[in-house]
C-alpha cells in the first residue's frame, strides 16, 4: 500500500501551496483536502491567467487527475458554487473529477452571521476572522449540532437546519447583535438564505462518497496521494499562535483526522515556506516590519488576502518559528517561495533567535502573545538582480544559493526547490 504525502504551509497562510499542488499534481492520481474551507484563498497562475480556488482542491486544473474535498473540510454551498461557476468559465468541468465527503460539514448563512456577531462581541480583542463562518460552523461541528454534506439527502433535512438556525439566532441576539442590519454580500440573511438552498441543488451534482473508504482504497489501489492544507502551521489551533488562529487541525496529524487515514499511511511532508514572512488579520508576528522595508514587501509582493483583500503583514524570515513548524509536523523537505519579491534589496535579514527580556531562546514561549520579543537578525547580502529566465536551480544568484542554504542549515530540513515567479513553470528543482 502507497503512502499519503502531505503539502502544508509553515507559515502563517499565504506561502503559495495552491501553486506549488498544482506543480506537483502531475505526479499524483488524487488531490484531497483535509481541511479548512473557503478561509482558504490557494491561488495558482499559469497561460497568463490567474485562479484562485477557496474549497476545491488545486489538483482540479488537471482532468485526468481525482479530487477529494475531505471529511475535514467546511463546505459554503453558495461559495462552492460560484467556484465550479468560475471553473466552468475557463472550460474546467469539475463534476467529472472532484469528489465530495458526505462527512465533510456545511456552513450555514446562520454560521456567517455568527461569525460578526462573535467579531462584534470581542471588540478590541477581534482575532481578525474572514467571516466566512469557518469558526462558529467548526464550533457547531464539535458540540455535535453541526449538519453534514450526507445530511442534505435526509428527509429531515430542511426541519434539522431550521432548529440549528434558530438556535443561531437565539445567541446573536444574546450579544446585541443587530441581525436586521446584518448583510451578507449585500443581501439580508433571509436573501443569502435562499441563495444558499439554491446552491445546495449545484452541491448535489457531484458524487458524495464515504471519503475515509474511498481515499484507504485509493492507496490499496497504490494510487499516489497528495493531502493538501489550507492556512498554515502557525495557525493551527492547539499549536499555533492561540487564540489568533483557525478553527482546525492545519497539522500533519490533520491529515489523519481530515481524510481518515492511519498515522502509518503518512508518507512525505512538504513543508511551504516564503522567503520571508507574511501574516493577515491580528496576532504575534516577532519580524513585523513596520518601516519602508515591510512596505516595499508589501507592495512588490502584491501581498493581499486572496480571501479578504486585505494587505499583509509582512517582515523577514522567522527561523525559530520555521523550525518549530518542521518538528512538529515532521516535514521532510522544503519550498521556498518568492525570493524574487527581494530582487532589489541590498541586504536581506533572517531572525536565527528571540530576545525575550535579555535571554535568547530559539523556541517558540508559551506567552508568544503577551511577551516582549525582540527578534536577532542575521544580515545577508542580497542577489541584486532579476531572476527572470533562470531555469535551473545551480542557474540561481550566488548569494540568494548562500541563503537558502543558511535556511536549510538552521531548520535541518533539505530544500527541494525554490519558487522565483507566480507562474507555475518557474519552480525550480534542487
Amino acid at each position: 500500500m502507497t503512502k499519503i504525502d502531505v503539502l502544508l504551509g509553515l507559515q502563517w497562510g499565504d506561502e503559495g501551496k495552491g501553486k506549488i499542488v498544482d506543480v506537483l499534481t502531475p505526479n499524483y492520481d488524487v488531490v484531497a483536502r483535509f481541511q479548512g474551507g473557503p478561509n482558504a484563498g490557494h491561488t495558482l497562475e499559469f497561460n497568463g491567467m490567474k485562479h484562485v480556488l477557496h474549497i476545491i482542491p488545486s489538483g482540479i486544473f488537471h482532468k485526468d487527475k481525482i479530487n477529494l474535498i475531505g471529511n475535514g473540510v467546511l463546505i459554503e454551498p453558495r461559495i462552492f458554487r460560484q467556484e465550479i461557476e468560475e471553473l466552468a468559465a475557463k472550460g474546467v468541468d469539475a463534476t467529472q473529477n472532484l469528489f465530495v465527503s458526505k462527512k465533510a460539514h456545511l456552513i450555514l448563512p446562520s454560521h456567517r452571521m455568527m461569525d460578526a456577531a462573535n467579531e462584534q462581541a470581542k471588540g478590541n480583542m477581534k482575532i481578525g476572522s474572514t467571516l466566512k463562518g469557518i469558526g462558529p460552523a467548526y464550533t457547531d461541528k464539535i458540540a455535535r449540532s453541526g449538519i453534514r454534506v450526507g445530511d442534505t439527502l435526509s428527509t429531515d433535512f430542511r426541519e434539522r437546519y431550521e432548529l440549528l438556525k434558530e438556535q443561531h439566532v437565539r445567541q446573536a441576539q444574546t450579544l446585541g447583535f443587530d441581525i436586521a442590519a446584518f448583510r451578507i454580500d449585500g443581501m439580508s440573511l433571509e436573501e443569502y438564505e435562499k441563495v444558499w438552498m439554491e446552491s445546495l441543488e449545484t452541491l448535489k451534482r457531484f458524487r458524495m462518497v464515504n471519503s475515509e473508504y474511498f481515499i484507504n482504497q485509493c492507496l490499496k489501489e497504490d494510487k499516489k496521494v497528495l493531502a493538501e492544507g489550507a492556512q498554515a502551521m502557525m495557525l493551527d489551533i492547539d499549536f499555533g499562535t492561540y487564540p489568533f488562529v483557525t478553527s482546525s487541525n492545519t497539522i500533519t496529524a490533520g491529515v489523519c483526522t481530515g481524510l481518515g487515514v492511519a498515522p502509518s499511511a503518512i508518507g512525505r511532508v512538504m513543508g511551504i515556506t516564503k522567503a520571508y514572512c507574511t501574516r493577515v488579520g491580528a496576532g504575534p508576528f516577532p519580524t513585523e516590519l513596520f518601516d519602508e522595508t515591510g512596505h516595499r514587501l508589501c507592495e512588490l509582493g502584491h501581498e493581499y488576502g486572496a480571501t479578504t483583500g486585505r494587505p499583509r503583514r509582512c517582515g523577514w524570515i522567522d527561523i525559530p518559528a520555521l523550525r518549530y513548524a518542521c518538528m512538529i509536523n515532521g516535514v521532510t523537505e522544503l519550498y521556498v517561495t518568492k525570493p524574487d519579491v527581494m530582487n532589489d534589496f541590498e541586504t536581506v535579514s533572517m531572525c536565527t533567535a528571540y530576545d525575550v527580556n535579555g535571554e535568547l531562546t530559539g523556541e517558540i514561549p508559551f506567552e508568544y502573545n503577551t511577551l516582549p520579543i525582540e527578534p536577532v537578525l542575521t544580515n545577508y547580502k542580497g542577489w541584486q538582480q532579476s531572476l527572470q529566465g533562470i531555469s535551473e536551480y545551480a542557474a540561481l544568484p550566488e548569494a540568494l544559493k548562500d541563503y537558502l542554504a543558511a535556511i536549510e542549515k538552521q531548520t535541518g530540513v533539505r530544500i527541494a526547490a525554490v519558487s522565483i515567479s507566480p507562474d507555475r513553470k518557474d519552480v525550480l528543482f534542487k
